[in-house]
């Protein structure tokens, strides 16, 4: 099917229609992969649609701007306000958000200095990897491609050129034919998915791999350690070795656009019984049930549009 684009997008400080909001071919961005941008999404809740952790996802942004030195010409309110205005403007309520920063048309150096254009896209979207996976789960493998080492590409900064490695990784398991690759770090221990984070089930704990694995420190990551320690359950960040993705008892993948996919096999061996299994889904209706109302969002995380 092809893609369905919305009427409007929010681009250099005013909502225009989409096919205007163009870039130029010598963009220092398109070149040289200088971006930042952020993933959000909006749910219909009892009270109205909601924009998760919005303004957590624009602190992000922020900072990871300030690991590559982009100024951003706006200031974190404005893209707030952007965000919701463009949710507005194309009729959704169920959205998701892409917000990105980047070097425009400018000098043609590395280092050259160039305007900060900024813009804010939303869509409908559904599941990211696919149609019944929050609730069968998928298949996945462990990709040939490692993470970046250490102290060369920040994985704590979500930046357009950091997402080449997920490409490569995503691209390989879907020629393999899998759901979605899993990256190892440069040590040779667990990472993360394609664009992912990961949580391993052994005896009822939680367990993700930390930081310092050359990933990225994700917003659904954070979300899910806070609703799993309210709620009793353990949460351990340590690393991993890749074996453990086999004798693990659950496994899934968590991010705004993968939101709660369970993993049901690796590599061809089937995680725990081959299916999603009893912490998975009481994750999932924790998490879900910040929108539909069961999960008391006591922590402000539901900003309404």
């Amino acid at each position: 099917m092809a893609q369905q684009y919305p009427d409007h997008i929010w681009h250099n400080g005013r909502i225009k229609p989409w096919a205007e909001a163009t870039v130029h071919v010598m963009a220092h961005a398109l070149h040289y992969g200088s971006s930042v941008f952020e993933g959000i999404r909006s749910y219909e809740t009892p009270n109205g649609p909601a924009i998760f952790r919005l303004t957590d996802h624009i602190k992000r942004l922020f900072l990871s701007a300030k690991i590559y030195d982009i100024a951003i010409p706006y200031t974190l309110e404005e893209i707030n306000a952007a965000c919701r205005e463009v949710i507005k403007a194309n009729g959704l309520t169920k959205a998701y958000l892409r917000p990105v920063a980047y070097r425009g048309l400018g000098g043609f150096g590395l280092s050259a200095e160039t305007p900060t254009d900024v813009a804010v896209a939303s869509w409908f979207m559904g599941p990211y990897l696919g149609a019944g996976v929050l609730e069968q789960g998928i298949d996945a493998c462990v990709s040939s491609w490692q993470r970046f080492a250490p102290n060369t590409i920040p994985a704590g900064a979500k930046a357009g050129g950091n997402y080449l490695s997920g490409q490569l990784v995503a691209r390989e398991a879907r020629r393999l034919g899998f759901g979605e690759g899993i990256a190892l770090a440069s040590t040779g221990l667990l990472s993360e998915g394609a664009g992912e984070n990961l949580f391993l089930v052994f005896d009822g704990a939680l367990h993700t791999t930390p930081v310092s694995a050359a990933l990225l420190n994700g917003i659904t990551r954070n979300t899910l350690i806070t609703l799993a320690r309210e709620n009793g359950i353990e949460v351990v960040e340590r690393d991993l070795p890749r074996e453990y993705l086999y004798l693990c008892d659950e496994l899934f993948m968590c991010g705004t656009a993968a939101e709660i996919t369970p993993i049901r096999s690796v590599d061809g061996k089937p995680v725990g019984a081959g299916k999603p299994g009893p912490v998975t889904a009481r994750m999932q209706k924790l998490f879900f049930g910040l929108f539909e109302g069961s999960t008391k969002d006591q922590w402000g995380w539901l900003e309404p549009v």
